[in-house]
């Protein structure tokens, strides 16, 4: 076989192992976090449970949740306009929240 030849499909292959390996990891992800829920945990640092929900004590309402986090920082629970809300999200963005 000619040198360029083989070259040209050494490259391919490895091309196509690093796009397979890629879809291997993004399908792997998309099944763990189907909703994506968890980047907003993730994005922040905040331990998680197995689902991927963050760990956080409730300011209003004192108690321990599992929640998703959103990409800006809001749990789910969060109701705009409720000052312990507002403040819990601030934190969350800030890497002061409560965990456990």
């Amino acid at each position: 076989m000619d040198d360029r030849l083989e070259r040209v499909i050494r490259q391919q292959l490895r091309k196509a192992g690093k796009q397979f390996e890629e879809a291997k990891r993004a399908y792997s992800e998309a099944k763990d976090d189907p909703a994506g829920d968890a980047a907003g945990a993730k994005r922040y640092g905040l331990p998680t449970d197995d689902e991927g929900r963050a760990r956080i004590v409730c300011r209003r309402h004192a108690e321990r949740r599992s929640v998703p986090v959103d990409e800006e920082g809001r749990p789910s629970c969060f109701e705009g306009g409720h000052p312990d809300c507002e403040g819990c999200a601030e934190d969350v963005r800030e890497g002061f929240v409560e965990t456990w």
